[in-house]
């Protein structure tokens, strides 16, 4: 390509430097919004952590009580007793929290008082589905740069409002104020990086970010908590992190794709500008003008209109979001339902929650090695027809075990939790991919948010284990296999050239065949074709 021929942003973009120090600038600011959110996720957890614990009977004669959950078994004679509800409060079994001390211990909210400590991660996931609807569609009206640090900024409010909870109401509210920055504080710039990297690296940089950054995040989560000792200053460090996102403004960019589909070609070649500064190249005037060329000929007027709805006009388009919104409803249940499974294992919640979070590592690095080679497609499905096989043995296991030994069911558990992190962490870049960008804002969080609302009904399949031990693993993986069905029906996105219109996305893999995979020679090159001769008519 010429050095002043720009013919779309892709091109520009390799211009001023698709992967230099600005990228790296990049992928380091990205690394820091894994951080935060793993610790504002993953924070609650052990905010509501409930220790084991006894009613407190030391006003009573030792000899003639015994103690349990809620109530006291008083003795009248060898023979008789009579059973008290606890009025004397309770001693808690900190060996297995290792001394941490929990909202819920703090305030007592064990037995009647149970119900709060819940009521408030049932607020929290409200949050997350009201504030990922709202947010989406503010990120395509006023940029993802706004909405990344509007989110995190909620995050700060949330969590730091939740330190000064003493009851209830005061929580529930707290937490539903942090819930509504809830995936939106990170996918907003998992966005951003992505439409600023050299298609080639997309995968190793989000991935490398993601498993090592977000896995040790997660894994220090329970011992952070041990180190500061208790509820209020894990949240009080929390929150005060997320203020660092506030310098965001002064180094990461608006989406220059996000700007030209609004017209607001300016802005965009502002952006490129900075890049190309810090990168050490300099932009020549007949560049710009072909960019701005590119944007008067490519983007209608229109386009600033459209909303998520346009997804759902055109059969191609709707097929394709359709099959995006179950599969990110396969993969959020079964995740968040063999998470708590794993939590179900009767060992130190702090140890088996670090072991499950290890899978995160291995899985991105799996994903690194693989994805750019069998392609978005392979592996989606591929690994999730692999859990769910996983999964259904080890229902067929538990069928014909009467007692398994608890190190048997972590190992099935792990393996389990690796294989869904392979096919979430892959999923999510296939649907930001799949995405038109004009609509790509609130397209991604109607997804994610759709896909949060079904792990409503991950308690629900985990309780099947009290009429059949093995059907919560059947079931979960019996979905897991349907996901994998679905994604054959989706195009492949591996070195093709992603949708920004609708129209674009209604000719993206029209002429693929369910079969057809990168690995195979697929991914069809008609599609790019097509987009190209659809963007010179518009």
């Amino acid at each position: 390509m010429p050095d002043t021929e720009v013919k779309g942003i892709d091109d520009m973009l390799a211009y001023v430097g698709d992967f230099s120090r600005y990228q790296l600038i990049l992928i380091c600011l990205f690394s820091v919004i894994n951080v935060l959110s793993a610790f504002h996720y993953f924070g609650q957890t052990f905010t509501s952590l409930v220790p084991e614990y006894l009613c407190n009977t030391t006003e009573y004669n030792q000899r003639n009580v015994i103690a349990l959950e809620c109530s006291i078994k008083l003795w009248e004679n060898d023979t008789v007793y009579v059973e008290e509800r606890c009025t004397t409060g309770w001693t808690y079994n900190n060996s297995n929290t290792h001394g941490y001390t929990s909202l819920t211990q703090e305030l007592n909210w064990v037995c009647s008082d149970d119900w709060k400590p819940v009521l408030g991660q049932s607020v929290f996931f409200l949050g997350s589905v009201i504030g990922g609807i709202v947010l989406g569609v503010l990120a395509d009206n006023v940029g993802r740069l706004h909405v990344l640090v509007i989110a995190n900024m909620l995050a700060f409010c949330g969590n730091a409002a939740t330190t000064l909870s003493s009851n209830a109401t005061t929580f529930a509210l707290s937490r539903f104020l942090a819930g509504c920055a809830t995936d939106t504080n990170f996918v907003m710039m998992y966005i951003i990086v992505m439409e600023y990297l050299r298609p080639s690296m997309i995968t190793f940089g989000l991935n490398i970010c993601i498993g090592v950054f977000y896995s040790i995040s997660c894994m220090s989560v329970p011992w952070v908590a041990v180190w500061v000792g208790n509820w209020k200053t894990l949240l009080i460090i929390v929150s005060g992190a997320h203020l660092i996102v506030l310098l965001f403004y002064l180094i990461v960019p608006e989406s220059a794709q996000w700007l030209i589909s609004k017209g607001r070609t300016e802005e965009a070649i502002v952006c490129f500008q900075r890049i190309a500064r810090i990168n050490g190249r300099t932009i020549k005037p007949k560049a710009i003008e072909s960019l701005r060329q590119y944007s008067l000929e490519n983007i209608n007027c229109k386009h600033q209109q459209e909303n998520f709805f346009g997804l759902l006009k055109t059969p191609n388009l709707r097929r394709k979001t359709i099959i995006l919104i179950y599969k990110s409803m396969v993969l959020t249940l079964c995740y968040d339902a063999i998470s708590k499974n794993i939590n179900s294992t009767g060992m130190s919640p702090f140890i088996v929650f670090t072991i499950s979070s290890a899978t995160i590592l291995p899985a991105c690095l799996f994903i690194l090695a693989v994805q750019d080679k069998v392609g978005r497609k392979a592996l989606a499905s591929g690994s999730l027809v692999v859990s769910g096989f996983l999964s259904v043995c080890a229902g067929i296991y538990l069928a014909f075990v009467e007692n398994p030994e608890p190190g048997g069911l972590l190992v099935l558990a792990i393996i389990a939790r690796l294989g869904i992190n392979i096919a979430y962490n892959s999923g999510h870049q296939y649907a930001v991919e799949l995405l038109p960008t004009v609509v790509r804002g609130q397209a991604v969080a109607v997804v994610h948010v759709v896909g949060f609302g079904a792990t409503f009904f991950s308690t629900q399949i985990l309780y099947l284990a009290e009429f059949w031990r093995p059907s919560p693993e059947i079931i979960l993986g019996l979905l897991m296999i349907s996901g994998a069905v679905a994604c054959l029906f989706l195009p492949e996105t591996l070195n093709q050239v992603l949708p920004v219109t609708l129209q674009d996305g209604e000719a993206f893999g029209e002429h693929e065949k369910t079969w057809q995979f990168a690995l195979c020679g697929g991914g069809n090159s008609e599609s790019t074709t097509i987009l190209h001769r659809n963007a010179n008519d518009h």
